[in-house]
């Protein structure tokens, strides 16, 4: 009976462990198709944004090639200025009191605001998406104007939109022609292959809309109550010049204006600074409105697949219902704590992030890369600064196929483009709010990657991209490293899906969404397993490539260390620089020696081993799990071996004496504390008290603003460019709070030391970002270590914006839990 019984037990367990099996393999069949499902209706969301970002207002789909569009306005009520007062890319000298996107959610759309003083014009822009059919549905931009308080009582605003077909495709004007211009609305119609049919309507506006006089009684062909339009064919590649296309036109247009009415009595700027009205056939159309006080009108964008047009009704519900939403699902995931929880921080929050995401783009074009693979560049031999600048001087670059780049900038006005360690962290306050977003942005720059693992770091593609960068800096090297950051993105991706460890095989639905395509792959572990599989080649590719062109020599020099591999050195350094460190003028060795081990890389060795480590364990990649485990105990030890200085009790960079001895060069500052930000220090460790006093320390780093990046007590504090050299940065800060979190909340030695200057240091860096922000409108790349004033490139919502997680981390005297500190 017994012997029955077990083997009635056993047939049972077979047909269980048969049916688990058959069920895991149902829904690993279905994971292909809910990926594709999922990329599908997240792309419709993600179609259409102001995508070009360097401009005020910019828009475009995720399609190379395709539809631009732009927007272009300026004050007329002087001949000689009214030129310069056109708006068009983001600059840093155009008198704005300050600008940006007060809300914005990347799927649904929001509003920005322009508080253009040099104009005396604040402009008001909400932009919406509204889903439905295909090729990303319908989507709308309301333009407001108001006139300043110092402005005019009578001021003329000339706007002028235009919009331009880059690739394949039909785009033309579909109103009857007018030569006198147009009182309603505007049309125009198209077609491309991934668009499919569309509509574009640029409205008249309400009635409450002005128009200035006509100063001249004979000059009837432009009344200014009238819309112009003209259309103009011109190369596709230059396209993107609209603004010194306009120029050319108009210049045509005064002339014969001049010409016709002399130059003693001529007509107002308002008349004489407008297009020609000649809507023929072409690649770019402008449309050219004028207004004399307030005004306001709408652009409608409709996809011919959508089940209805879009119009100046439906736009006014969904721009309050996006700004309610946004609101909304702010508060549930950005809700600042204490002390930071009064309605001001709130507002600030708000555009501080909403700058962030309205900071992405999508960028294709070509690339400059030298890959003439010069032995002056493997920087072997003393004095190989020298040899490289002759190796380049000789180097012919290549001009790379066109690639595309879904990424956020750190700045509109100034770096209007993709820089790789940047990314990561903008990406640490944009996980929190819409995962499958931050995925498809980490995908698209591991897509970037060449054969042998190199990612350029810095993505200038396209003449356009190309105009901001001066030629010097132009060319792309591919030994040329960055630090690993998007690694810090695909551990904390990680983290979310150990913890959502009971979401199983069984929640797959292939046929039904999930409610929220931000959190798809947090709703479906397998779907999180396949991403991570289909970049971890990539990945490895990548770690790989950094072990191959960035090792640091140990052998040579008879260096003490537990591994005789585990060492590194940044390619690219100059005498004074190491652009490639992103710490570009940071006080370094004298004079560079191949011979130099940098603390900085090695630390970031270890963050990118740990995280790929982990990433091979969530996998089951047995093998690889122990390998890298292997590696990371190495760094780990050599960490110490061969940059912690007993003399300075802290770690240095090391090189080599003239006598080929191992030294250390110390520069106490954010070199120093590497260790410590990247996590490679645990809590009990003997280095880490040294670190928190020289973090703690007045004298040294501590300020009321921030953590500056070089000791005070420094030869170079403050001397040469001063890049690096006394400022206080965000990103480094952030690293630096993170881990002093982590200590906080660690029994050991130094916890209440470490939760004492937590607390002090995030109230001290948010409210000097805020104080700021309240006083310039901007946010800014770095902060005066005496007096906390921003400082270089304004409107820097980059890294700048992790005020924003600073915000929601744990007030540690009130003993609030933050909402989302796994990063």
């Amino acid at each position: 009976m017994l012997i029955a019984l077990r083997f009635l037990c056993l047939w049972l367990l077979s047909l269980a462990s048969v049916a688990v099996a058959q069920a895991s393999a149902a829904a690993s069949d279905d994971v292909p198709i809910l990926a594709k499902e999922v990329g599908r209706a997240s792309n419709e969301s993600l179609l259409w944004g102001p995508y070009r970002p360097n401009l005020y207002f910019g828009l475009r789909p995720r399609i190379p090639k395709s539809l631009v569009m732009g927007l272009m306005w300026a004050k007329l009520d002087d001949y000689g200025t009214a030129q310069q007062n056109f708006r068009h890319t983001c600059e840093q000298n155009e008198g704005m009191a300050g600008y940006g996107w007060d809300e914005y959610d990347i799927r649904k759309g929001g509003r920005q605001t322009i508080h253009d003083a040099g104009n005396t014009l604040d402009l008001t822009i909400d932009f919406i998406k509204v889903p439905g059919g295909n090729n990303g549905g319908n989507w709308g931009a309301r333009i407001k104007g108001t006139p300043r308080a110092d402005a005019p009582p009578d001021q003329a605003t000339t706007l002028v939109f235009y919009t331009g077909m880059e690739g394949l495709g039909n785009l033309q004007f579909a109103n009857k022609v007018d030569p006198l211009g147009y009182k309603g609305d505007v049309k125009f119609t198209g077609s491309t292959a991934d668009l499919g049919d569309f509509a574009i309507d640029i409205t008249a506006g309400p009635e409450s809309n002005e128009h200035p006089p006509r100063s001249c009684a004979a000059y009837d062909e432009k009344p200014l109550d009238r819309t112009m339009v003209t259309g103009l064919q011109f190369p596709q590649d230059i396209l993107w010049q609209a603004k010194p296309i306009l120029f050319a036109h108009m210049k045509e247009q005064i002339e014969a204006t001049l010409k016709k009415f002399g130059t003693e009595q001529p007509p107002s700027p308002a008349q004489i600074f407008t297009i020609a009205n000649n809507p023929q056939n072409g690649n770019l159309h402008f449309v050219q409105k004028v207004f004399q006080g307030a005004f306001e009108f709408d652009i409608l964008f409709s996809s011919g697949s959508s089940p209805a047009p879009l119009t100046s009704s439906t736009l006014t519900e969904e721009i309050k219902s996006a700004s309610t939403s946004f609101s909304e699902r702010f508060k549930e995931v950005f809700s600042p704590l204490a002390p930071f929880n009064a309605p001001k921080y709130t507002e600030f929050s708000k555009a501080m992030f909403s700058n962030l995401v309205g900071g992405i783009g999508y960028f294709y074009g070509d690339s400059i890369v030298d890959r003439s693979n010069a032995p002056e560049y493997e920087e072997e031999n003393e004095g190989f600064w020298e040899e490289v600048e002759t190796a380049r001087a000789r180097a012919k670059p290549n001009i790379e196929d066109p690639s595309e780049l879904f990424t956020s900038i750190p700045s509109r006005p100034f770096f209007p483009r993709g820089f790789l360690w940047d990314e990561g962290f903008h990406l640490v306050p944009i996980i929190e709010w819409d995962l499958d977003l931050t995925l498809q942005i980490t995908k698209s720059w591991f897509s970037l990657m060449d054969e042998d693992g190199w990612i350029a770091r810095e993505q200038i593609l396209g003449s356009e991209a190309r105009s901001k960068v001066p030629p010097e800096f132009q060319i792309q090297y591919p030994h040329f490293a960055n630090p690993p950051t998007l690694f810090m993105i695909l551990e904390a991706f990680v983290d979310k899906i150990r913890s959502n460890k009971s979401v199983g095989h069984e929640q797959i639905e292939v046929h039904g969404l999930p409610a929220d395509i931000r959190s798809a792959y947090l709703e479906n572990r397998e779907l999180a397993i396949s991403y991570l599989q289909s970049i971890y080649p990539l990945l490895k590719r990548h770690y790989f490539w950094f072990k191959k062109t960035q090792w640091g020599d140990i052998k040579s020099y008879d260096r003490e260390a537990f591994s005789t591999r585990e060492a590194y050195r940044w390619r690219g350094r100059s005498v004074q620089h190491i652009l490639t460190s992103g710490l570009d003028d940071y006080p370094r060795a004298q004079p560079p020696h191949p011979g130099e081990l940098h603390v900085d890389l090695i630390s970031w060795m270890g963050l990118m081993t740990r995280a790929i480590r982990r990433i091979a364990e969530a996998l089951d990649e047995i093998d690889d799990v122990e390998e890298f485990a292997v590696y990371e105990t190495a760094i780990t030890r050599n960490i110490d071996d061969l940059h912690w200085s007993k003399e300075h009790q802290t770690y240095c960079d090391a090189t080599v004496d003239d006598y080929e001895e191992h030294v250390h060069v110390c520069h106490k500052g954010y070199i120093s504390l590497f260790p410590f930000m990247t996590g490679m220090i645990p809590a009990d460790s003997p280095r880490l008290g040294p670190i928190l006093d020289l973090i703690q320390d007045p004298d040294e780093l501590w300020s009321d603003f921030g953590i500056r990046s070089l000791s005070k007590k420094d030869e170079f504090y403050g001397t040469g460019e001063n890049y690096w050299r006394s400022p206080i940065w965000m990103n480094i800060n952030y690293l630096i709070l993170k881990n002093l979190h982590d200590v906080a909340i660690v029994s050991g030695p130094r916890q209440e030391q470490a939760r004492q200057m937590y607390n002090q240091l995030r109230k001290n860096l948010v409210e000097n970002v805020f104080k700021q922000w309240e006083k310039t409108g901007f946010a800014w790349e770095q902060y005066n270590p005496e007096t906390g004033a921003g400082q270089r490139t304004q409107h820097f919502t980059g890294w700048t914006s992790l005020v924003v997680k600073m915000m929601v981390m744990s007030d540690l005297t009130a003993g609030q839990k933050g909402r989302h500190e796994e990063l």
